[in-house]
């Protein structure tokens, strides 16, 4: 089974990393070598620490708590959604809104906002609004719907968070770190795998490599949940 593991995420490109003037220090535990200037993600500890994270989530799956997941880089959208929606969790995958996690009550207003506007022609002043108006609400909510639909009804904060790219998702982190809420994250060889409670080195600007470990993650939490 590892060995089918490891043979995918190299078809997936799991194990490339970042250009080695790009690297940081604390990621060397994690490193084969450098290849054309490439560093090589050692795929062993990637398997190990998928292991621990799926575990991890798994346990809290059992236990009927919440997780978010996170990644609003292009290459992760997809990714994101489609993992929070196999595991009927949360996802933010299009713009993290400081605060989304640490100042609760101005994200619930926002998510009031969007209701308003989604049930905009049951209000009584809808028929006094010009075209003008209609269509600039109507801008309004797309906005708000997505930065908004995978979290409108996460009413506490998460028991825990799943992360692509935790050296791009810096406030998202910052957030839980403050709130204590453990992360698991996707670290690529230019990240500092210390701030992260789980990390999962790996490839992650790669959509297969993202996919293969978010999959991962996903098959154990689904398995939790029918267990």
């Amino acid at each position: 089974m590892i060995n089918e593991l490891i043979a995918e995420m190299v078809d997936a490109g799991v194990h490339y990393g970042h250009q080695t003037k790009k690297w940081n220090p604390k990621m060397k535990p994690y490193l084969m070598k450098d290849k054309g200037g490439i560093y090589i993600i050692n795929l062993e500890k990637t398997v190990q620490c998928l292991d621990k994270a799926s575990d991890f989530l798994a346990d809290l799956t059992s236990k009927g708590r919440s997780v978010l997941f996170v990644g609003c880089k292009r290459q992760a959208q997809d990714a994101i959604r489609a993992a929070a929606e196999a595991t009927g969790q949360f996802y933010v995958n299009h713009r993290w809104l400081g605060g989304m996690l640490t100042n609760s009550a101005t994200v619930r207003k926002s998510i009031e906002r969007l209701k308003y506007l989604e049930n905009i022609e049951k209000q009584p002043e809808f028929k006094a609004m010009s075209k003008k108006e209609l269509a600039a609400l109507g801008r309004e909510r797309e906005k708000l719907l997505r930065n908004l639909r995978g979290v409108r009804d996460m009413d506490r904060k998460p028991d825990a968070v799943v992360i692509v790219d935790s050296a791009r998702e810096t406030i998202a982190v910052a957030e839980a770190r403050r709130l204590e809420i453990p992360i698991v994250a996707i670290v690529d060889t230019n990240a500092d795998p210390s701030i992260v409670s789980y990390p999962i080195p790996g490839n992650d600007d790669a959509i297969r490599s993202i996919r293969v470990i978010l999959q991962n993650l996903v098959d154990a939490m689904v398995a939790a949940r029918k267990a």
